[in-house]
């Protein structure tokens, strides 16, 4: 078989800031619709930056060890009897969640709402951080021979960027802000570029990712200054020259005062769409909203038709993840990458699988001082 000789190390959660490796057993096909996958590469999302420092994000409380992990790409090395679309050999981006394919929002084809859903490194289902992993063939999406494997890692989040995006209604020629200058942030803004969107305004608090959001995909950025944030709108309409406001504003921040800001930003009859995640309540701008007759979408994930479009993306030169990736690391090193990202110095790093002969080309030393300090600072399940 493929799998002889080969490991199924898998980095493991035991506690907030307890972690592991531990041989498992290579999984095995219990479906005729499942394949195998080999994984290649996995990206650090900030929900499993969140279940490491908290070992909780809201409701989901890890209370068993689970692997960690679920932004992945692989390759195919066993199919099941009835699986007609995959052949052994093919290299696959994963979509880590699979619904009951049967409640009332399954079968409205809203599978991301589904209740049932078996998300990967969300209690208690283990993650891919591992190095074999079974999946629905339908899950599983076959890259282009021009998409390479590192590029299928981030297929994950550039789906939740297009899941956000098409919330947002953008129109060719229409006017973005994109709060918040993340990974999720800066795809966001990648997508509303390639829907056509004349201006795209990120906006953050920390000059240098508004640097690189300035070489990706917008067009303008905004420094987020410590004033209400009305006068933040303000400020954010003036530099872009955005006339009576957005058309369309995306807060992939989370953060309250970014919220707060957005809605006085979208101009009269436009879109707001929430796809970060904070705090359960916030204060938040309703007679805005009220009076603007805004249109208030919120976002979870990606449902139908995302993973193919974000592929196609990719493979059409229309967003460029490569430049999100500041560097790979050894399977051995998943620790040292996980306190790189909460450092807060690095867009992504992939993590290579435990069978892939590759050499850290990140440099994993680890500033003390800026980790706790961002320990402190807590944040988000978002991505």
């Amino acid at each position: 078989m493929a799998t002889d000789g080969k490991s199924n190390l898998s980095f493991v959660l035991n506690k907030p800031l307890d972690v592991c490796f531990q041989d498992k057993p290579v999984p095995k096909i219990n479906s005729p619709h499942d394949v195998l996958v080999a994984i290649n590469y996995t990206g650090i999302c900030g929900s499993d930056v969140h279940y490491w420092l908290h070992g909780a994000i809201g409701h989901f409380v890890v209370k068993d060890p689970m692997v960690l992990g679920h932004e992945s790409a692989g390759t195919i090395v066993a199919v099941g009897d009835a699986v007609k679309t995959l052949s052994v050999g093919d290299r696959v981006a994963l979509e880590p969640g699979y619904p009951c394919r049967r409640c009332v929002q399954c079968l409205s084809g809203h599978y991301n709402l589904c209740p049932d859903m078996k998300f990967a490194a969300t209690p208690p289902y283990d993650g891919t951080l591992t190095g074999f992993w079974t999946a629905p063939a339908d899950f599983c999406y076959k890259l282009p021979e021009t998409v390479s494997l590192q590029e299928g890692a981030l297929i994950e989040p550039l789906a939740v960027a297009v899941h956000i995006t098409k919330q947002a209604k953008i129109q060719p020629g229409q006017t973005v802000v994109v709060m918040g200058a993340g990974p999720v942030g800066l795809l966001c803004a990648a997508v509303a570029k390639a829907y056509g969107a004349f201006k795209v305004v990120s906006v953050d608090i920390i000059p240098s990712k508004l640097e690189f959001a300035k070489s990706f995909a917008a067009t303008h950025t905004y420094l987020s200054q410590r004033v209400s944030p009305e006068e933040n709108a303000r400020n954010i309409i003036a530099a872009a020259d955005l006339g009576d406001g957005a058309d369309a504003v995306i807060d992939a921040s989370g953060a309250e005062p970014s919220i707060q800001a957005a809605l006085h930003v979208v101009r009269q009859g436009g879109h707001y769409v929430q796809g970060g995640m904070g705090k359960d309540n916030i204060t938040f701008p309703i007679m805005a909203l009220c009076i603007k007759e805004v249109t208030a979408s919120g976002s979870f994930r990606y449902g139908s038709g995302d993973y193919k479009l974000a592929i196609q993306l990719v493979e059409q030169g229309k967003v460029d993840v490569k430049k999100l990736v500041n560097g790979v690391v050894a399977f051995k090193d998943a620790e040292e990458a996980f306190k790189k990202v909460k450092e807060g110095e690095v867009i992504k790093i992939l993590i290579a699988g435990p069978n892939e002969k590759v050499e850290t080309s990140l440099d994993t030393t680890v500033d003390e001082k800026k980790l706790e300090e961002a320990k402190a600072s807590g944040g988000s399940g978002c991505c």
